[in-house]
Order: structure tokens, then sequence, then C-alpha cells
């Protein structure tokens, strides 16, 4: 199990707003341009507990990567060849009930996304937009949002911003428990059925903008 250790955050203030990468926070009563090396994000107001922000600020001297969209790996070799339960990990799902097939390969992209992340050495919680690609799975009338929703807080939006303490995350419908990453990174982030993606049998794709924390 990866662990990311998240940024040390205080508190949110009324008007949502919070600096990352710096010791401030917002006292504007609105939306401002960031400094060359800032990144700015903006919170719903009066949620501690947001999945996603608003949006995201960047300065232009801000270092970004911005990562290609990774689908699940088939990790999955007792399911047959190019269905989508060939394309989960049972090692993540292990002992929970009700998880979907959705959320299964969300698990397993998410995941490589933190690897794809490590290898241009940043961390989950230095993401800061993400877009999610979803197709309906076989006999589905629309696409599994709500597992893909609870497998992103495995690996997102876990940390309370208020408290900072970490949030139990449900998998399928078994109790909520520890989150696989803990992570208090809400990025701007989108989420879009698709007809189709590029390699049979795949629900899910994601690519991620990440900014190196060099910020001050």
């Amino acid at each position: 199990m990866t662990i990311a250790i998240p940024r040390k955050l205080t508190a949110l203030t009324a008007t949502g707003l919070l600096v990352l990468g710096g010791a401030t926070l917002a006292e504007a009563n609105g939306w401002w341009q960031p400094r060359p090396t800032q990144v700015r994000v903006m919170l719903p107001e009066g949620n501690t507990n947001p999945a996603i922000s608003n949006g995201v600020a960047m300065g232009g001297q801000v270092a970004t990567y911005a990562s290609s969209g990774l689908g699940p790996t088939a990790l999955n070799p007792s399911a047959p060849a190019g269905s989508p339960e060939r394309y989960t990990d049972p090692s993540l799902t292990e002992g929970a009930q009700g998880v979907t097939v959705t959320e299964a390969q969300a698990l397993v992209v998410l995941r490589n996304i933190v690897d794809n992340l490590a290898a241009a050495g940043l961390r989950p919680e230095d993401v800061v937009t993400m877009k999610c690609y979803l197709m309906a799975p076989p006999g589905a009338a629309t696409a599994d949002y709500a597992g893909w929703n609870r497998a992103y807080r495995q690996y997102f939006a876990n940390v309370d911003l208020a408290t900072e303490e970490v949030i139990p995350v449900p998998m399928g419908t078994s109790a909520p428990e520890p989150p696989l990453v803990v992570n208090d990174a809400r990025p701007a982030r989108a989420t879009m059925e698709v007809a189709s993606l590029a390699v049979p049998g795949w629900l899910v794709e994601v690519e991620v903008t990440a900014t190196y924390p060099n910020r001050r």
C-alpha cells in the first residue's frame, strides 16, 4: 500500500480560496491573479471536504507536468481477455463487497497515475487538474459515475481541510476504511462519458496535470 503524506493545510477562508505551496491563506473577497511562482486553488465555500476544486490558477513561472491518458492494466488473468474484468486487480479489492467493475478499474488507473507521477518526481498531492473519461459498462445505460467517485476518493480529496483528519472511504458497499493513499489535494476535475476508449475492455481513462512543489 502506498501512502502519500499530505501537505499541511490550516483552514478554509470564508471565500473558499486557498494558497498551496505557501504559508498564507487568501484574504481577498474574490478570485485574484497568482504571483508568478504561486498555485492558487479555489474551493467551494463552506465545505471542508469537497471532492474537487472550483478551479486552479498557476503563475507563469510554475513548472508543470501533464500525463498522457492512462488506462487500467490487465491484472486479472482469471477474466476473459478483452473483458472489463480483465483490467482489474483483485488484490486492490480483496475483502470488499459490492465493488463495481468501473470502480475496480479506476483503482488500477489511479495507482498507475501515482506511478506515472513518481517517475516524473511528483506525488498525488501535486495534481492540480484531472480529466476522466468513462464508458458505460456492458449492459448499463450510462457510465458508473458513483463507482468512479468512490475510487477517486481512495486517492484524492480524503483529508478534512479544517481538521486535517483522514476521512474513511467506502469501497463498493463495504464500510468506510482508511483510504489507499492519504491526499488532501482537490484537483479541478472534469468527468465525461465517451462512446469508446482505445483499448477494448477499458472503462476508465485518466489524465492529470501536476505542478512541481517549489512554488515559493
